[in-house]
């Protein structure tokens, strides 16, 4: 792919492995597009981000408008770079058609799901709570619609019995970085049709909020364990005790043992962890972080805090 030109458009750490693999590749990277820089740490310094930072490592030019929606010069800038394609992975911004329009054979993008299912913002901790048995990537055509353009290539990935929203995201950023290099020599040569998307199995993949944190112990105890998973590493799922916030970074459930008490209670600790009531079976902690401390095994917690009688809310 050695004289391809493009544009690439990301922000995050899982944008990181796409644009690594297209310098690889020897691809001319004309502009790469990402967020302003934020503020952030304790310090609240602006800090550039995953993906600026590694454009400036190989002196590439880097573009961060505030919108290009609302931005014609910023349009007119892109379009001027004369790109060949434009490659989108999680850059945070709406595109408009000029944009979609602007490259010679379009924009594509590098999506964390089996589009249709979990179109959105947040696809592989969605994946995770619904207790989903495969993920994967897509290269899609972007079109104005919010993740609906047909799929070029899809690869699939089963997701394992511990899997979390870390180790999910870090296997899909690698896995996107492969198709994307798999799909580009049919997308060039326009031998590779994309397949349109199936509308009647489209699922939404709604952004994660904080207030999805909390547990709630009157559901079943393989819907919290996924909440668990789902949420590391961010927001944390949470419960309180005595008053205090304590995060949960890892469990297991027990399904088919009998609870025998209110959700929430605790029925027995040890070194294995903390085994809990919920709606529907029993739920094992195994790792959780107390207010103001790191992350501990559970059996860590217990030698400094007796939970006899104990309800977590």
């Amino acid at each position: 792919m050695k004289g391809l030109r493009l544009i690439f458009a990301g922000t995050p750490e899982f944008a990181v492995p796409t644009l690594a693999a297209l310098i690889n590749a020897e691809c001319e990277v004309l502009g790469v597009y990402t967020q302003p820089d934020r503020p952030a740490g304790r310090g609240r310094k602006l800090q550039a981000s995953p993906v600026k930072q590694l454009a400036l490592e190989h002196g590439l030019q880097v573009y961060q408008p505030h919108s290009l929606k609302r931005d014609p010069e910023a349009v007119a800038e892109l379009a001027a770079l004369g790109a060949d394609l434009m490659v989108v992975v999680a850059y945070g911004l709406l595109l408009p058609e000029s944009v979609l329009a602007a490259p010679r054979l379009g924009c594509v993008n590098v999506h964390a799901s089996l589009l249709p299912r979990w179109r959105g913002a947040a696809p592989i901790q969605r994946a995770l709570l619904a207790g989903d048995a495969d993920s994967g990537v897509c290269i899609m055509r972007m079109e104005a619609g919010l993740d609906t353009g047909p799929v070029y290539h899809r690869l699939v990935t089963p997701i394992g019995p511990d899997e979390t929203g870390a180790s999910l995201h870090d296997r899909l950023a690698a896995l996107g970085a492969q198709a994307l290099i798999e799909a580009l020599p049919g997308i060039l040569s326009g031998e590779h049709c994309p397949e349109p998307q199936d509308e009647r199995l489209a699922t939404y993949a709604h952004k994660l909020s904080k207030d999805e944190a909390r547990i709630d112990w009157q559901r079943p105890a393989i819907e919290i364990e996924r909440q668990i998973r789902a949420f590391d590493p961010w927001p944390v799922a949470e419960t309180r005790l005595e008053g205090e916030v304590l995060r949960l970074w890892a469990a297991q459930a027990e399904p088919e043992a009998p609870a025998r008490a209110a959700p929430g209670s605790v029925l027995a600790t040890g070194k294995a962890g903390i085994e809990v009531a919920t709606g529907a079976g029993r739920l094992r902690i195994t790792r959780l972080q107390p207010a103001g401390k790191r992350p501990m095994a559970a059996a860590d917690f217990l030698n400094a805090r007796r939970l006899d009688g104990v309800c977590f809310d």
